[in-house]
């Protein structure tokens, strides 16, 4: 039965109101915020020149927290039946096993890149020290350098690290505002619909609405003049290139509960087919905050939800073909769950999670990490702990696929130790 849950229904008053502020926030600017990421400031800086063919760094954020032990199962730790009696995934039931972790079978349809070496999991991954509030988890880790002076997110000062910046570095898509991960002084994008880079009223029009455009802003020193400049460049450039883009080689997902993923999943892979430069995608997508209806292996929020991140990011990985050569995914969340089922067959905020990633430079088909065992003695407050800095995560896939940036520049306070999952740069 579909699920008739939304985000804000999950039973978490702190995800409910910061989802709702930052909504709400958006919606009160309306026209400022679309003018200020299409016009404004954050795009006036640079034309479009930028570098195409190289890596491109696919970022999906599993909003809400995502139960890691329900993705990544530990079937081989005897404490994970002990303490999950009705929530608890069968090992018979799991697919791609060894001793310890199996992925719940919802995972089926990213079997075949399990298979193939292109897909692996890490687990026992998140923030060095216990946070459990959505609004703050997520800027913590969208910024990923707690203590720093520097007020920007991760995402941005990669980008910055590029040499001269192009708003088309980092791109933000299936919201109109950009999450903390891309805010900072390179200039990004933010687009809920790849559409709006391109001017509208082009049809039949075009060097008529460009040749408008241009003299109407003719000697404007506003900031919004230059944005408006910028965003008349981005329109021939990139937005044209997308306009252009090869249609999708296969068929995604219809099913209702693929429809968080698929939009920006699809939008993803049309950036990539056009080439414009982008070396960093970010995707916010799903509500995972299941304090209550967590569900079965046989059915209910998580299955589902599983279900349709899975149908949904194989889709994204075969409509690329030869491309995923270029394209790295990893996924990131707040935090994960508590360890032991609460009193509505759910799970509340926890600490320790997983992390999965795809694509190039992957060493898939097996799992990584440190893995801490689910013995009460070795738990954290009841969490699983974290033995694996997430940033040591991000940090290799960029040392790796991304060699020019300095990861201890992009993470100043970590001391940087890659766990094997991928491969040297070529």
């Amino acid at each position: 039965m579909k699920n008739s849950n939304t985000a804000d229904e999950c039973g978490c008053p702190d995800f409910a109101v910061s989802r709702r502020s930052l909504l709400k926030t958006a919606t009160a600017v309306g026209g400022a915020m679309a003018v200020t990421q299409m016009f404004g400031d954050s795009m006036m800086q640079a034309s479009f020149a930028a570098e195409t063919g190289g890596s491109v760094l696919v970022v999906v954020s599993l909003r809400g927290g995502i139960d890691g032990l329900g993705v990544v199962v530990p079937h081989g730790d005897p404490g994970y039946y002990q303490v999950r009696p009705s929530t608890a995934v069968p090992a018979a039931s799991l697919i791609c096993k060894d001793p310890m972790f199996g992925l719940h079978p919802a995972m089926q349809p990213m079997a075949k890149y399990w298979q193939s070496g292109e897909f692996a999991a890490i687990q026992a991954t998140g923030l060095p020290v216990v946070n459990r509030s959505h609004f703050s988890a997520i800027e913590e880790v969208e910024d990923a350098a707690p203590g720093s002076s520097a007020r920007s997110g991760w995402i941005n000062r990669m980008v910055g690290m590029g040499g001269e910046s192009d708003p088309m570095d980092a791109v933000q898509v299936g919201m109109d505002f950009p999450t903390t991960a891309l805010m900072g002084p390179a200039p990004t994008i933010s687009a809920r619909n790849l559409s709006v880079l391109q001017v509208p009223g082009l049809d039949g029009y075009v060097t008529q609405r460009y040749e408008s455009l241009e003299t109407m802003w003719a000697g404007a020193r506003l900031p919004i003049a230059n944005g408006a400049a910028q965003a008349v460049r981005i329109s021939k450039g990139p937005g044209k290139a997308l306009s252009t883009a090869p249609a999708p080689t296969v068929a995604y997902p219809t099913v209702w509960n693929a429809a968080p993923f698929v939009p920006p999943l699809k939008a993803a892979a049309q950036l990539i087919k056009a080439d414009v430069g982008t070396d960093v995608i970010a995707i916010d997508a799903g509500a995972w905050d299941l304090h209550a209806n967590y569900g079965n292996v046989e059915g209910g929020n998580m299955t589902y939800n599983i279900d349709g991140f899975a149908q949904s990011l194989a889709a994204f990985l075969d409509d690329l073909g030869s491309l995923r050569q270029r394209v790295t995914v990893v996924t990131i969340s707040e935090f994960g769950r508590r360890v032991s089922e609460n009193g509505s067959k759910g799970f509340d905020h926890g600490w320790g999670n997983m992390m999965l990633v795809a694509g190039a430079g992957v060493k898939g088909g097996q799992y990584y990490g440190n893995w801490p065992t689910l013995n009460a003695a070795a738990l954290a407050e009841g969490d699983l702990k974290v033995t694996t800095d997430y940033r040591n995560v991000l940090g290799e896939i960029v040392a790796r696929r991304f060699p020019s940036r300095s990861v201890s520049q992009l993470f100043p306070d970590i001391s940087y130790s890659p766990l094997g999952f991928m491969n040297p740069p070529a």
